[in-house]
């Protein structure tokens, strides 16, 4: 029965076993891996997206009971924090999977920053990781704002009102996003659209992209170390298995002793006294109270600008790699002090 059914499924899929086997070798199991990769400190481009396989499958479960409309997206979200079975749980894994996806995001960009894995011929995986990092905080803010409670409506009204600041197409991109003159029911269904359908697309379509990119050059191996390779199985897979235990233990480890609130009900006839962003939005935060907003919003572009198209920029600044080397960790020493000031600051 069983070779019976062998033969009607190759009859169906007349795929070749053995070249199949042969491929999947190349292309997974014998996949050359450089040996500074043993270290921990270089896995943390599969952290984010590890996590970012939670947040699917947790975003999955949510939607299950999730209600995306101002009358019930409060009580939904009370309902699967209190009356669901494991629902605090499942929250929990994704309020923490979205703030340790941005850390992990943090940290393997300033690895390769600080590596220079982004010099030629791998400047377009920067810029892809850039936006996949900025995809990343725009999914974590609408997931944020789909709470519907006061701060997280409050934080929405100031958020989008910065849109309005963009020259030329403010108007329309905040009419598009409110979908009105102020933060209301269209709101609400176009950011639990954009959460859960658009942006998850576009960043599935740039992850893509990024490992394409990163098969096709290969791993950049850092100054200092052999280049010497061992096998993706089983050492390096066994390191993701460990990785993603890990991770899931930690999610909920700190779901259980930092549990997600609820808050109060959004109340927009009653502003709060502090209106502040999630934490990773603190430093820009932080710089728009200390200058004018158009001056602000500019600045802040600008920073974008040089901080994607870096590695093009860099060898503008000097032709040795020497002194390309020295320009680019002064300013990434410089970044990530003014990156910590003003978050802490922020936050006292």
């Amino acid at each position: 029965m069983g070779m019976k059914f062998k033969e009607w499924l190759l009859e169906r899929f007349p795929i070749d076993y053995e070249k199949f086997v042969e491929f999947n070798e190349k292309i997974f199991i014998k996949e050359p891996i450089p040996t500074h990769m043993k270290k921990w400190l270089f896995v943390m481009g599969a952290t984010p997206l590890i996590i970012f396989g939670f947040q699917v499958l947790t975003g999955l479960f949510l939607t299950f009971y999730f209600m995306p409309s101002p009358e019930m997206a409060y009580e939904s979200i009370r309902h699967i924090t209190e009356d669901v079975r494991m629902g605090y749980w499942i929250r929990g894994l994704h309020r923490w999977g979205a703030n340790l996806m941005i850390i992990s995001l943090l940290l393997h960009m300033t690895r390769v920053f600080f590596t220079h894995a982004y010099r030629k011929p791998r400047e377009l995986n920067w810029i892809i990781g850039v936006i996949l990092f900025f995809l990343t905080m725009t999914i974590s803010f609408t997931g944020y704002s789909l709470t519907y409670n006061q701060l997280s409506y409050w934080a929405t009204t100031v958020g989008t009102n910065m849109i309005k600041e963009v020259p030329l197409i403010g108007d329309l991109m905040l009419f598009f996003l409110r979908g009105g003159d102020v933060v209301n029911t269209n709101t609400l269904t176009r950011f639990y659209t954009l959460h859960v359908m658009i942006l998850p697309g576009i960043i599935f379509f740039f992850i893509f992209l990024h490992i394409v990119i990163l098969r096709l050059h290969g791993v950049s191996i850092p100054e200092g170390f052999e280049e010497k390779y061992y096998s993706f199985y089983p050492h390096h897979f066994y390191k993701i298995i460990i990785a993603t235990l890990f991770l899931l233990t930690l999610m909920s480890t700190l779901t259980v002793v930092l549990p997600p609130g609820i808050g109060i009900p959004a109340d927009p006839s009653v502003t709060p006294t502090h209106i502040k962003p999630e934490w990773y939005f603190f430093p820009t935060y932080r710089f728009l109270k200390m200058v004018s907003l158009h001056v602000g919003i500019y600045a802040t572009a600008a920073f974008v600008l040089v901080f994607t198209f870096w590695p093009f920029i860099e060898p503008l600044l000097s032709k040795e790699k020497r002194k390309q080397t020295i320009f680019s960790r002064t300013a990434g020493v410089l970044t990530l002090i003014i990156t910590l000031i003003l978050t802490i600051w922020e936050t006292i």
